[in-house]
């Protein structure tokens, strides 16, 4: 009998209590502590926990887990450039083009997610069809409800200008018709 790992099996390192397993992770962010250190000093850890000597991990398991951490460190680093980036684009206009932006990205990484899983040739299982389903249909609601918001928020905004600028008008003189046709312009109910 083989003891190859098989796919999808958890790794030594993704088995480890939580207390080492955050402690690896703190040391493999500070840039001074070189590889062979931090695999001294998990290994330390694991027998200090008085864990058997088959869970201590291996050089090349340290190494394995330290890249997909930075990789997935390097992603989270670009998304929250990319993110940056729109904000400042944006940050001026209104919280709807933000919105509008953020449901864009999420239906480009879920259109991104079914085609790696369809172009990998293994079944694309059901229960993700199903959560792929409810999570286009929440984007959709919350897109409609964005854009209700919006207009709700450009309404109000219309009459409080509407209002202001007939405040104003009656204040410079004009007659009560004369501020309620500018109230009625601006409204666009003329």
């Amino acid at each position: 009998m083989s003891d190859k790992r098989t796919r999808g099996k958890p790794s030594k390192i993704d088995q480890l209590p939580d207390d080492i397993k955050s402690e690896l992770i703190e040391l493999l962010r500070d840039k001074s502590v070189t590889q062979t250190e931090v695999l001294e000093r998990v290994n330390t850890l694991i027998r200090e926990a008085g864990l058997p000597e088959e869970e201590h991990i291996s050089r090349s398991g340290l190494n394995r887990y330290a890249t997909r951490m930075a990789t997935v460190g390097s992603r989270i680093q670009e998304a929250r450039e990319v993110s940056k980036q729109w904000v400042d684009q944006l940050g001026g206009k209104p919280t709807g083009e933000v919105s509008k932006v953020l449901i864009e990205m999420v239906r480009t990484l879920a259109f991104d997610q079914v085609l790696k899983l369809s172009e990998s040739g293994e079944a694309v299982p059901p229960k993700f069809i199903k959560e792929l389903a409810v999570g286009v249909e929440k984007l959709e609601k919350a897109a409609t409800e964005s854009t209700k918001r919006e207009k709700e928020i450009r309404k109000a905004m219309a009459e409080e200008a509407a209002e202001r600028a007939a405040e104003v008008a009656k204040a410079a003189g004009l007659t009560a018709d004369g501020a309620a046709q500018i109230k009625r312009e601006i409204l666009g109910i003329a």
